[in-house]
């Protein structure tokens, strides 16, 4: 067996047997760059999709080996180093052989840590989360940029991690955002600061047991480990501060929180409608550096103002300048799918936020309007909702409800808002549906409950994949069909 922990960019692979568990953008790129470094490699998948299926025809003429359905379980003989998709959890049985052999499991992430150049190693500016860590990481991207660097947003989000450490152009410095599903397989990444923007149930499904939750915080909080500049946290989550302190990070490092409220030294927040930072100013500032107005945003939602909040802060700590940040977050617009503003139509205004896949997110942004007629549900993953009605019950003029799982939030909110209009749509709870005519009902229910004045937000605070392929083609299906209800699709 030949000892991989030592290997980096520079050192020859040559004889290294390789297995890649899953193959989607993070597998394809791993199996990919260990062929460039003369690996052998043999990528394992339950299924190829469509969309890669011709990389992998390429991987396999460079030499790559697959081996896709039953035989994805058992791990070949002869194994040097196993790099994990997410997807994997820690007990599925490819990494317990893996484990039970003493071979080394990394995921994308760790393979793309020591791959680094070590003669330009860029420095990694780390954001994770339950909910908002693609918004800041493309943020962060953007001020980047405005400062004139060469940067790129990877990782769980846009270039995979190892595809941005090849590439022959090294960058300035790589916006990356992690899942805990990543985080739970890196042991020598270290950031050069990072962010844990909030903490909230998530992923029951992958978390389970009595230690699930805390399991899930310790993932995120693998994050701060060794961080060199700044620990940034949510000044209103006290599990992301209780993180911070609990890592282990370079002697000098910080801790900089984020609030919507007015900073105390050392953070960064709001003052009067205007985002401030109190923790990267000279002396020549003697009360705070302004960076820019909530006007600036795209958006001027809480969550779309903390997201803001976090990116300034991870590139200030870089020593990115005020005009860059203002420059960075004027220019930012979000992904599809994001609080987007479907249309406007006699005093209703139609709202789509697909990408809200948790009660957290939902709550998140529930919690910008009012009154709301709420779309919601799906596939629930475990989670609960009793928090988020308590929350926000007050602001909703009625419900609509979709999805296998749309029951668990009946409930919340006939024990926490008996008041508030429930209406069902039913379809397809077992597989995908006519999304067209699915959204045209539950459109058509959300009009007749709308009153002037009113959002009707599609925060579904679940999982699509009971009815939709993906949480955009939701959106997709629920801004096509208010278009054709009000006569513009």
């Amino acid at each position: 067996m030949t000892d991989v922990l030592t290997l980096g960019r520079k050192d020859s692979w040559r004889g290294v047997r390789a297995v890649v568990a899953g193959f989607g953008a993070s597998g394809a790129a791993a199996v990919d760059n260990l062929l460039h470094l003369d690996a052998d490699v043999t990528a394992v998948a339950d299924a190829i999709s469509p969309k890669l299926q011709p990389r992998a025809e390429l991987l396999e003429a460079l030499g790559a080996r697959f081996r896709v359905g039953a035989d994805a379980a058992v791990l070949p003989d002869d194994v040097d180093l196993v790099v994990t998709s997410p997807g994997f959890r820690p007990d599925a049985p490819l990494l317990v052989q893996a484990r039970e052999r003493g071979i080394p499991v990394w995921g994308e992430v760790e393979l793309a840590w020591r791959l680094r150049d070590p003669d330009h190693p860029a420095p990694w500016l780390c954001v994770t989360g339950t909910n908002g860590k693609t918004t800041t990481v493309q943020m962060l991207d953007s001020i980047l940029r405005a400062a004139g660097l060469r940067s790129v947003a990877a990782g769980n989000v846009g270039l995979p991690l190892t595809e941005a450490v090849m590439d022959p152009e090294p960058y300035d410095v790589i916006a990356v955002e992690l899942s805990s599903f990543q985080l739970h397989y890196v042991s020598t990444m270290t950031a050069e600061s990072a962010a844990v923007l909030n903490f909230a149930e998530d992923h029951l499904d992958w978390y389970a047991g009595e230690s699930g939750m805390d399991d899930y915080a310790r993932d995120k909080g693998r994050i701060y480990q060794g961080v060199e500049r700044a620990c940034v946290y949510n000044v209103a989550d006290p599990t992301t501060e209780r993180l911070v302190r609990d890592a282990d990070v370079v002697e000098g490092a910080r801790a900089i929180g984020f609030t919507l409220g007015i900073p105390s030294v050392g953070m960064v927040g709001v003052v009067e409608d205007v985002l401030v930072d109190r923790a990267f100013i000279d002396e020549r500032q003697s009360a705070a550096a302004e960076l820019c107005a909530i006007s600036d945003l795209a958006s001027s939602a809480p969550h779309f103002v903390a997201n803001a909040l976090a990116a300034a802060a991870l590139a200030r700590a870089h020593g990115i300048s005020q005009a860059a940040v203002r420059d960075g977050l004027r220019a930012f617009r979000p992904d599809g799918h994001r609080i987007a503003v479907v249309a406007e139509h006699e005093g209703v205004t139609w709202v789509d936020d697909s990408k809200a896949t948790n009660p957290h997110a939902a709550q998140s942004s529930l919690a910008a309007y009012d009154p709301v007629v709420w779309v919601a549900g799906g596939l629930a993953k475990g989670a609960t909702f009793d928090e988020l009605v308590q929350k926000v019950g007050d602001r909703l003029r009625a419900v609509v409800l979709i999805g296998r799982d749309r029951a668990v939030i009946a409930d919340a909110l006939a024990r926490h808002a008996p008041d508030v209009p429930v209406i069902e749509v039913t379809a397809g709870e077992t597989g995908p549906v006519d999304g067209a005519d699915l959204m045209g009902r539950v459109v058509g229910a959300a009009a007749a409950a709308a009153r002037p004045g009113d959002t009707v937000l599609l925060a579904p605070g679940c999982a699509s994949m009971d009815q939709f392929t993906d949480y955009a083609a939701r959106g997709d299906a629920f801004a096509a069909a208010v278009r054709a209800a009000i006569g513009q699709g």
